[in-house]
């Protein structure tokens, strides 16, 4: 048994970036360390656990299934030594010079970035907020949930850890309003099957409400192009004989000023329901549980349009 007495923290600080990074620049720069300190730390880290931990894949690196093993771990770890010692007891929003890191899909972002930060401004202005966009790959891993607070993404979509829905909406189909294949504003089945698609993608592997939405109404669209995210989707298919997908309030805000038209289906929308996950090492952070009660009333603005709750700055 390791003698405890013994053990340097750094280590595990050290070895939490290194898990989360996959990389050991990235991992240097998130604790403020150069790449040399932090290779002779892995070393010293390989050592100690009897595994390389970190093994080249392609021009990166991956996991070993020792490292896998040891995240939730770690981060249990981590958590237990910010409690330790923290000597701010809970948290003061009104004093908290703290920066929350949330990621979330362009579709998210642009719904409810400008009612968080009006909530922010007036109840805890001297925080900061880093928005990013959604890792692109497979699915959202543990590891993804590490390296922000809240990571919003659809609910049901294989997201571990912890999850508070947000919001909600639907799919719908827009078309450019001059396209041939409009029918008083309605694209039958057989257009729908013929027509071009865009598709939105958020990494190669990952299957969208709308691909499981088109699935299972037997309907494989050719595809014209992919684009990340949903954002890029109307200005994709304006002036085009192109046909996309987006949720129902994206195509709200752009029709009119790309000259599209919400369409008209046989098929029964698909819902959207956008999530805030998190990673249950970080369930008892105040400030973590603080963000998530704003980013609740953000989400009832977006849902529900009621600013009477949130000035604006």
């Amino acid at each position: 048994m390791t003698d405890a007495r013994k053990l340097d923290l750094n280590l595990v600080v050290v070895l939490e970036a290194l898990l989360i990074e996959r990389n050991l620049t990235r991992a240097g720069e998130r604790i403020n360390m150069t790449q040399p300190a932090v290779s002779g730390v892995l070393a010293r880290l390989r050592e100690l656990f009897d595994d390389p931990l970190l093994v080249r894949e392609g021009r990166g690196f991956v996991l070993t299934p020792r490292a896998h093993a040891l995240v939730p771990v770690v981060a249990k770890c981590m958590a237990e030594v910010q409690r330790t010692f923290d000597v701010v007891p809970g948290f003061d929003p009104a004093t908290s010079s703290r920066t929350f890191l949330v990621a979330a899909s362009d579709y998210a972002l642009s719904e409810i970035t400008s009612p968080l930060l009006n909530i922010l401004e007036r109840e805890a202005p001297n925080t900061r907020v880093e928005f990013t966009g959604l890792a692109v790959g497979a699915t959202v891993s543990a590891v993804d949930l590490l390296r922000s607070d809240v990571t919003i993404a659809g609910a049901g979509r294989g997201v571990p850890g912890k999850r508070a829905s947000l919001f909600s909406d639907r799919f719908v189909c827009i078309a450019d309003a001059a396209n041939p294949a409009l029918q008083d504003g309605e694209l039958a089945l057989d257009a729908l099957r013929s027509l071009r698609h865009v598709r939105s993608v958020f990494g190669q592997q990952t299957s969208t409400h709308i691909d499981d939405m088109l699935a299972s109404a037997d309907l494989l669209p050719p595809v014209v192009a992919t684009v990340q995210g949903f954002l890029p989707v109307p200005f994709a298919i304006a002036g085009t004989p192109w046909v996309g997908w987006v949720p129902e309030r994206t195509a709200e805000r752009y029709a009119a000023a790309l000259g599209l038209i919400i369409a008209k289906t046989p098929l029964a929308p698909s819902v959207l329901v956008e999530a805030a996950h998190w990673h249950p090492s970080k369930t008892d952070d105040t400030a973590l549980q603080w963000l998530l009660q704003k980013l609740r009333s953000a989400a009832e603005y977006v849902e529900f349009g009621d600013d009477s709750d949130i000035e604006r700055v």
